[in-house]
């Protein structure tokens, strides 16, 4: 396994100290607690209260100017002492924020990071284990019976829909710009948006360029939800739509135009390897020499920083409880594999776009 140079010093040696390791187990062993007080922290004020006090407040303070009881305040304090989020004065009893309570507060990766894993992923993690032993999002049933999330994405309550599409939006919006570069460095008339969700990005094309026809291909409800969002927007008419769903291994992709780029953004991390495979299969189908498959996924071995690689992977127990049971966030050299097994080949990578540490292969028909 290939991991960049930033990775390799993180994950190919036991940089801990045996107390550092002891205090990390014993951290992971109370993480639901960890992660419960640290957001509550954050809605009920008080790190926002911190930062904004000259010299910091005293319990009583924070009691009164969040109308929260003495109890709940000592408990919510002592708790992030030992967290680290908070640090205080021994002889005047003030707390102020320490550097992790800082990047709590103001860093939007982990604000998003943190909506989405309470919302979302919170209360279906607790069948993680029934999820890995049978290969179904057993997570997913406490929001319906469906056997995929994205069948039910339109159907679940508003908080969650607006964490879920936050969490993929954040990520995806971050990079469009650069990726609108990368894909228009190339004559684009056609563009085929597979797995376009809400329209986003078709929206981003049809107004980089004046000229581009989208077709976004989704399944049916996600269609829907989609010409909801595009409806009367400027280049809205230029963005069709192509009903699908493609874990039927029998439906086609459309024929009716020639494309000259077919797009899957954050994708196709959405399905297992057999999966993705026979996906590929059917975009090879329609390519011509000078079509280009742009395959856009945080490729969680090809990000610059440690933190990010960490926040891909345990992504992947989201698809594993929640989303369907058998998908991930990739390793680079995985996809890569796909990719060839399906008769084409990576063009070129280009990496580091937005702050999500997304990549872009570019593929060609073989």
């Amino acid at each position: 396994m290939k991991l960049f140079p930033d990775l390799r010093k993180n994950y190919t040696k036991d940089r801990l100290s045996a107390r550092d390791a002891q205090r990390l187990a014993d951290f992971i062993s109370f993480g639901p607690g960890i992660f419960q007080t640290s957001r509550l922290m954050l809605k009920f004020g008080i790190l926002d209260l911190l930062r904004n006090s000259e010299k910091g407040l005293t319990q009583k303070e924070i009691a009164e100017a969040t109308h929260l009881s003495p109890y709940a305040v000592k408990v919510l304090m002592e708790a992030s002492l030992s967290i680290g989020s908070v640090l205080v004065d021994e002889d005047s009893e003030r707390f102020t924020l320490s550097k992790t309570g800082w990047f709590i507060l103001t860093d939007p990766v982990v604000k998003t990071n943190m909506d989405f894993n309470h919302d979302v992923n919170y209360e279906g993690w607790f069948h993680l284990e029934e999820s890995l032993l049978e290969g179904r999002p057993a997570g997913l049933s406490h929001f319906g019976n469906w056997p995929t999330v994205y069948e039910g994405l339109s159907q679940l309550p508003p908080q969650v829909q607006k964490s879920w599409f936050g969490f993929d939006h954040f990520y995806s919006d971050n990079s469009f710009d650069q990726a609108l570069e990368v894909v228009f460095s190339r004559p684009t008339k056609r563009l085929l948006d597979v797995g376009g969700n809400t329209g986003r990005w078709a929206m981003r094309c049809v107004d980089y360029n004046k000229d581009v026809f989208v077709t976004i291909m989704d399944l049916p409800q996600q269609l829907e939800l989609m010409r909801k969002a595009t409806a009367g927007k400027n280049g809205a008419d230029r963005i069709d739509g192509y009903g699908i769903n493609l874990l039927d291994k029998q439906s086609a992709f459309p024929t009716d135009n020639v494309y000259d780029a077919i797009w899957m953004s954050q994708f196709l991390d959405c399905f297992a390897e057999e999966e993705i495979l026979h996906i590929l299969h059917r975009a090879a189908e329609i390519m011509k020499s000078e079509t280009r498959l742009y395959i856009m996924e945080t490729l969680w071995d090809r990000q610059k920083y440690e933190p990010a690689a960490m926040c891909l992977t345990l992504t992947s127990l989201y698809f594993t409880a929640i989303a369907n049971g058998n998908s991930k966030m990739y390793h680079s050299e995985d996809m890569q594999r796909l990719v060839e097994a399906a008769g084409l080949s990576v063009e070129k990578y280009v990496d580091f776009l937005g702050k999500g540490g997304h990549s872009i292969m570019i593929c060609k028909k073989n």
